[in-house]
């Protein structure tokens, strides 16, 4: 047993050497590299570079734990590469560490809204606009959510509010005209997608909107002009998921089978399938809930 004798021969006595030598951190360098890397993942993630943000954020969140804003960002990087579980926990950590911080709370809203869990959404939505009222992006997020659950006069109540905050608000005046589809009043909703477009003419939400609403009243050649031009500038209107995401309710989708069946709108789909325009980023919030990102990354408080 060879290897046996091995360990029975004596070995010189040199255990201190052995020892590991213990590096002492300083806390205040940590916190500084920890708060380095924060605001370099926030500047990552304003050029939209989420996956190189999030790599800096989650070491930022291990240097400096305690840092509310830090927990804040990291949740709302989760969001925008759709970890929603794991951006619930970010934010609620976040909140733990900061009471009464109203960013905190429309994001948990916002992801709470992705997962489904509107009643949830709301109650955080409406914490936050207890302490910033004024906020119209989080009215607009308020509204979506009391649409989603069928409660269209809260969600037209709500969307109201931000246009009044901000008249050029136009996601929230085109959702009123989903609303207000969704309650059988064609003519109203029509009215209101067209105030969108006068604000700007070239989202193609409203035309897109504008032009189903038209066909199922009959007026097809009007519809197709609406259509085909909402079409050309983003064609992914063109899909009914797409759609679906975008909040359009069932008798929205119903009605948008059918005039995207129409020969004319199948082919110049195809035709722009086949050769894809530059799609240009829209130039107002999305219509479905946007984390927002915390500025500027602050020390942890003492």
């Amino acid at each position: 047993m060879a290897i046996a004798s091995l360990w029975s021969v004596a070995q010189p006595v040199n255990a201190q050497a052995l020892i590991p030598h213990v590096l002492q951190l300083d806390p205040d360098q940590l916190e500084e590299q920890g708060l380095g890397l924060a605001q370099e993942a926030l500047q990552l993630a304003q050029f939209q570079q989420f996956d190189l943000a999030l790599a800096r954020a989650e070491l930022a969140s291990q240097l400096v734990p305690g840092n509310a804003q830090v927990w804040a960002l990291l949740g709302g990087l989760y969001l925008q590469l759709k970890q929603v579980d794991l951006g619930i926990q970010a934010l609620l950590k976040a909140d733990s560490l900061e009471k009464n911080n109203a960013e905190i709370m429309f994001n948990l809203g916002s992801a709470y809204f992705r997962k489904q869990d509107y009643e949830t959404a709301i109650r955080y939505i409406q914490a936050g606009l207890k302490l910033e009222p004024e906020t119209s992006g989080a009215l607009f997020d308020l509204g979506n959510a009391y649409y989603q659950l069928a409660r269209y006069n809260d969600a037209i109540a709500q969307y109201e509010k931000a246009v009044k905050i901000d008249a050029k608000f136009w996601p929230a005046i085109n959702n009123i005209g989903l609303v207000l589809f969704e309650q059988g009043k064609i003519d109203d909703a029509v009215k209101k997608w067209k105030e969108a477009i006068v604000i700007d003419d070239t989202q193609p939400e409203s035309k897109l909107a504008i032009a189903v609403a038209l066909n199922a009243k009959g007026n097809t050649t009007q519809a197709l002009s609406f259509g085909e031009s909402a079409l050309r500038i983003d064609y992914r209107y063109g899909d009914i998921e797409y759609l679906q995401e975008n909040l359009w309710g069932d008798r929205m989708i119903a009605q948008a089978r059918t005039f995207l069946a129409l020969p004319q709108i199948r082919n110049l789909i195809s035709q722009l399938r086949a050769a894809p325009p530059q799609i240009q980023p829209e130039p107002e919030a999305p219509l479905t809930p946007a984390p927002i990102m915390p500025t500027p990354i602050t020390p942890t408080p003492r």
